[in-house]
């Protein structure tokens, strides 16, 4: 297809949608009745309450109401609904579905470790998620959800340079309410959600809700069969726990989430909030896509030295010195003491297909450590006071604890992790505190909103991983260790100067202050056995015989900075920095009309910088595991309109961003390390559009475009096999795409309503999603690259006695679309890993309102 043919259709594409609506809904016009229209949904973007369709930046907001309609339990249900948005549960060796993966046009963080910052923020209830571990959040009587596009770094501030995703919760009523719903489905799923509306008084009231989400995994454990007789490692205590189940992929997860509202007097409100879920589970699915044991790719992998050290892959036994002959992990007390890889008569598990590749993405061999566990809990209390008729201040005061430990073999063999194997433990706990004062001047021509903010984090991060027969043992016993103090003020400004054009001006000052000590050190000296230079406090002059004796240790000469630590990567001690950002907007608006308003918006965010964690070599000084803030600025032109006596709405946005000192994870060795690696432009455009056809039928499309591509790289970001020759499966050039960035995403959702008489009522809808081929990982490698996708989900709803009962079935994915949606690549470890979209599933649900 020539690139006019393309170019053509695209544009059809992009204005279709809206034109077949405006048709559809002409044609029913004479048949249409008075009081219908579409939903209004109300919105806090700006910290104060108004219409979505007033507020002058491209927001995407979805009901309560709605989200129950379409079965949408999570926030990554959110993912097809809304164009230009990718989010994904799970992220590339994280093995826990809990984790969120968010993309907002082009910009945003697929990883889980400590030390990354999401670029997407999640907000629930005005409280700030500063890990993307949780972030996948269970939707749980849920008022609202807006999602915010682009740099939000005025009113939303850290970390927000992707956009902001505000979850707000209902609030309870003033009588006495009950709902509870149970859910049957595709892999012994059952789920039980309950929710109760307690009032105490005429001003204090309550509610409490609690759910309880438990289903099988989709990808089953199957026999390995040895006939062959190969051997590997026993079972050992591993960080974190060592549970083993017969399934990936699998639900189990329990959560609360209560709240107090207290009418103090007419100008006093206070709101006690508290939340808590656990969850202890089955890991994500992994499948092995490809294995490199001893190839040019595997850049003198630690797969390599392991098929020379066992002789197994076809080539011949080859003994390097102690790296073969040496106990294995012997540092490390509950795994030190594994027999030596040259041992006499062992017939060692080799690194290929047949023994890391069932052949199927739904089984797997894997039969070691498989679990996700997490603890969290948190409570917050907002304060809101009416000054007078102007002004409404406001407190919100926070306080969040997570504890979160995964179990993963990425290696696809039956073994207890003797290849590749994850297992991550973390602590973090958060206080923030947020006062606003929100007003109006000069009879309403001025709305303004002001405050400041406080955040605070600490916590660590503990990892064991074991690489190829631990001859890399990584870990770091909990001395990865973070402390964040963040402190803002902000101001924010729509000011109309006639009744039709209006400005807006606004800022943010934000000071940081992080601390970072690292832990991270080899417990099998890897660096220092395949050198022959081991012990670390032998004299190097024995291995290297250009060094005179005495002059430097093994440990000197390899230049691992901690003298009582001769493993660890890290200088001992806590590293400090202190980053200053100001994040301003700016805009201007024309209405044309009350139903028609045109805008302009420019503004600025960043992301934090920090510290990597994940090293493979040592480094003297900690700046050299630095990396910068991102930043990013964006232009937008948008309208918002409604039409037909507000029975169409249609929606428009165009954004251009320069996105600058992008954080990108690098493999380094074995290590994937953050870095400042690039800068992007990006480009696209939106259309959201809705509407009331008549006759009970609704119909909401949405278009996004998205052109996002690099204009400037560091040159190590190029993957380099052995012999220094570029790998282009695995490298990324100028000019090529950002991860999780499909060109097109078309979303059509019909709604068909109908009232049957006696109190029932029949609801039916579809979705249908259409999104481009995207790649799944910075490097975009070819080989984990997502095809162009078409997802289909479907639901009939019931309900009888004016919605106190209702029947609801259902399907996703119901075409069975598999594709890949995270994936990461190891060519020290010799492998490339993925995990697939879940299979098609159907569900049924029970509710009952009282």
């Amino acid at each position: 297809m020539s690139l006019q043919v393309r170019n053509l259709r695209s544009r059809f594409m992009l204005s279709a949608v809206p034109l077949a609506l405006v048709a559809a809904i002409a044609a029913s016009d004479a048949a249409y009745a008075q009081g219908g229209g579409i939903e209004t949904v109300t919105v806090t973007a700006e910290k104060r309450a108004e219409n979505v369709q007033d507020v002058p930046i491209a927001i995407t907001a979805f009901s309560g109401t709605a989200l129950q309609d379409k079965g949408v339990t999570s926030l990554t249900g959110l993912s097809n609904l809304t164009p230009n948005v990718t989010l994904d549960a799970g992220t590339p060796f994280g093995g826990d579905s809990s984790v969120l993966s968010a993309s907002i046009r082009a910009i945003g963080s697929d990883d889980f470790a400590f030390n990354i910052d999401p670029a997407v923020g999640v907000y629930v209830d005005g409280v700030y998620y500063a890990r993307t571990i949780g972030a996948n959040v269970d939707l749980m009587d849920v008022d609202r959800i807006e999602v915010a596009k682009g740099p939000q770094g005025t009113l939303f501030g850290r970390n927000t340079i992707g956009g902001a995703i505000s979850i707000v919760t209902r609030d309870p009523g003033d009588t006495f309410m009950f709902r509870a719903q149970v859910t049957t489905g595709s892999f012994n799923r059952r789920d039980i959600n309950a929710t109760a509306d307690i009032p105490f008084t005429d001003h204090i009231r309550s509610s409490i809700t609690v759910q309880s989400v438990q289903r099988d995994g989709y990808q089953k454990v199957v026999p390995f069969d040895n006939s062959a007789g190969y051997y590997w490692d026993p079972p050992t205590t591993l960080n974190g726990g060592t549970d083993t189940h017969d399934a990936y992929g699998g639900e189990n997860r329990q959560s609360v989430r209560g709240k107090l509202v207290w009418e103090i007097n007419d100008r006093w409100k206070a709101t006690l909030t508290g939340d808590w879920t656990h969850e202890d589970q089955e890991a994500q699915p992994v499948t092995v896509m490809q294995t490199f044991p001893f190839t040019p790719n595997a850049g003198g992998s630690i797969a390599a030295l392991y098929s020379l050290c066992t002789g197994t892959d076809g080539f011949p036994q080859i003994p390097i010195g102690q790296l073969c002959s040496q106990p294995r992990a012997s540092g490390f007390p509950s795994v030190g003491g594994l027999i030596p890889l040259d041992t006499p008569g062992v017939n060692w598990l080799p690194i290929n297909p047949a023994t890391t590749q069932t052949g199927n993405i739904d089984t797997t061999y894997a039969s070691g450590p498989n679990f996700a566990k997490f603890d969290a809990a948190g409570v917050g209390l907002t304060m809101d006071y009416q000054l007078n008729d102007n002004i409404a201040l406001k407190s919100i005061t926070a306080y969040r604890d997570i504890l979160w430990n995964i179990g993963t073999n990425l290696d696809g063999s039956p073994s207890n992790g003797s290849f590749l194997n994850v297992t991550d433990k973390q602590h973090q706990r958060q206080f923030s505190e947020e006062v606003q004062a929100v007003g109006s001047a000069f009879e309403g021509k001025l709305n303004w909103v002001a405050g400041v903010y406080y955040f605070y984090e600490d916590g660590y991060v503990h990892d064991w991983v074991p690489f190829d027969g631990s001859l890399l043992a990584v870990d770091d016993l909990g001395l990865n260790n973070l402390r964040t103090n963040s402190y803002a003020g902000y101001v924010h400004a729509d000011y109309k100067v006639t009744d039709k054009i209006g400005i807006t001006l606004g800022g943010r000052y934000s000071v940081e202050q992080k601390e970072f000590q690292g832990g991270q050190q080899d417990y099998n000296g890897l660096a220092y056995k395949v050198t022959g230079c081991y012990p670390p406090g032998a004299d190097s002059s024995i291995a290297f015989g250009f060094m005179p004796p005495g002059v430097a240790t093994c440990q000197q000469f390899l230049g691992f900075p901690s003298a009582s630590q001769p493993f660890r990567y890290f200088p001992a001690g806590w590293n400090r920095r202190n980053f200053y950002e100001f994040t301003p907007t700016a805009g201007a608006q024309y209405h044309w009309n009350d139903d028609l308003m045109l805008y302009f918006s420019w503004s600025k965010g960043f992301k934090s910088g920090g510290w990597t964690t994940r090293l493979s070599s040592p480094i003297s000084d900690g700046r050299a595991a630095q990396y910068a803030p991102e930043k990013a600025e964006t232009y937008e032109v948008g309208m918002k309109s409604e039409w037909l006596d507000h029975r169409l709405q249609v929606n428009l946005a165009g954004f251009y961003t320069d996105f600058r000192d992008i954080q990108l994870n690098q493999q380094v060795a074995a290590s994937p390390v953050l870095k400042n690696l690039g800068t992007a432009r990006i480009y696209g455009a939106e259309v959201e559009s809705q509407a009331d056809l008549g006759h009970g039928f609704l119909l909401k499309a949405n278009v996004g475009y998205l052109d996002a591509a690099y204009t400037q790289l560091d040159p190590s970001v190029v993957a380099r096999d052995s012999l220094g020759n570029i790998i282009p499966e695995s490298s990324i050039f100028l000019g090529s795409k950002l991860p999780k960035t499909p060109r097109w995403k078309i979303n059509i959702n019909p709604q068909y309503n109908v009232d049957l008489g006696d109190g029932r009522a029949l609801q039916a809808q579809l979705s249908y999603t259409h999104a481009s081929s995207m790649y799944n990982d910075t490097l975009n490698t070819e080989l984990l690259k997502r095809p162009a996708t078409d997802v289909i989900d479907m639901s009939v709803m019931m309900s009888f006695q004016d919605d106190k009962y209702a029947i609801t079935v259902g399907g996703t994915n119901i075409t069975d679309q598999r594709f890949i949606t995270v994936g990461s690549v190891n060519y020290a470890a010799g492998f490339v890993d993925a995990t697939f979209n879940p299979p098609a599933q159907w569900y049924l649900s029970l509710r009952v309102k009282d």
